[in-house]
């Protein structure tokens, strides 16, 4: 058997988190399928795979020769690509990752039109709130939000990002008034795992290098940003999200953004992909398709701190 058409059906298996799944995919039998895992498994002389009757588990020398094998297809894929002079021919299986809230609400909106106009482009959106190592999990691309260190990868800026504190016109009309960061101690907190599930950070302040920091109760944890902008605009507390979550109901004035002169420098927004990988025609088009779309997206979702800020 050739080593390579195992690595591509052991990796297939993992993507699509079955035999059976990798089999549909790939258009084998359920046989073929297994035969490929077990001619991996001698070659390498290691068990890959934990098998059950309903899961699948990589063992830990299957993760390393995973992320090896990942790393070796996309090799050979931008070679046969470069070789071939294929860069004005988009094609096969893009995979893009984002975290939850910017995935659902900045990426996913436009893949349609993407799919639309590259036909022989396919894609696999995955959307993860943890670090992503692209060439490790064979992501073509990714969304992020975050200061980048240097790194291989290539980075495309589409934006940036405040952190900011909101609460519901109503909540903040009833409650002790917000002057600093420390008033937030006697709030209800709505609080999520991103952004500190019992205490928030902020810039140092009269000339202190130390940040403050400020412990709370949360009075409500949830674990996803709908669920804390609802909590918020039905006036069940403060919360702390980025600025782009709370965008529309800033600007429908059913919350309000406190503390505007306490927030954190804005985070950059970037399209990152793993350096060469620019060469290859599906990636250079959905960059080139999706940079100028996130470009206006932000600019649209930006809020003005001053105008929409509670006095």
């Amino acid at each position: 058997m050739d080593r390579i058409d195992a690595m591509k059906v052991f990796i297939a298996i993992l993507d699509e988190g079955s035999l059976a799944g990798a089999g549909r995919r790939l258009g084998r039998s359920p046989a073929a399928v297994s035969r490929a895992i077990a001619f991996l498994e001698a070659h390498t002389g290691t068990a890959l795979l934990h098998r059950t009757t309903r899961t699948i588990k990589l063992s830990e020398a299957g993760e390393r020769y995973a992320s090896a094998c990942r790393r070796i297809l996309t090799d050979l894929e931008e070679a046969d690509l470069l070789v071939a002079h294929e860069r004005s021919a988009p094609r096969g299986l893009l995979t893009i990752t984002a975290p939850v809230a910017a995935g659902e609400a900045l990426l996913a909106p436009m893949l349609d039109a993407f799919l639309a106009r590259f036909p022989a482009v396919s894609v696999r959106l995955q959307l993860l709130d943890r670090p992503v190592s692209l060439i490790d999990e064979g992501i073509d691309i990714a969304l992020r939000i975050a200061h980048l260190a240097d790194s291989t990868l290539i980075a495309i800026p589409v934006g940036e990002v405040r952190r900011v504190v909101a609460a519901s016109p109503g909540y903040l009309d009833a409650h002790p008034q917000i002057e600093t960061p420390a008033d937030l101690a006697q709030h209800r907190i709505i609080s999520m795992t991103h952004f500190g599930l019992d205490s928030w950070s902020f810039p140092a302040s009269g000339g202190s290098a130390i940040p403050q920091v400020v412990q709370f109760a949360p009075r409500i944890i949830v674990n996803t940003v709908h669920a804390a902008v609802a909590a918020a605009v039905d006036g069940q507390g403060v919360t702390r999200l980025f600025s782009y979550h709370v965008a529309k109901e800033v600007k429908e004035a059913t919350l309000r953004i406190v503390l505007p002169d306490s927030e954190h420098a804005p985070l950059p927004v970037h399209l990152l992909t793993p350096e060469g990988r620019l060469a290859v025609p599906k990636v250079r088009a959905f960059v080139d398709f999706a940079t100028p779309r996130l470009r206006r997206e932000f600019k649209r979702l930006h809020l003005d701190p001053r105008k929409h800020s509670f006095a």
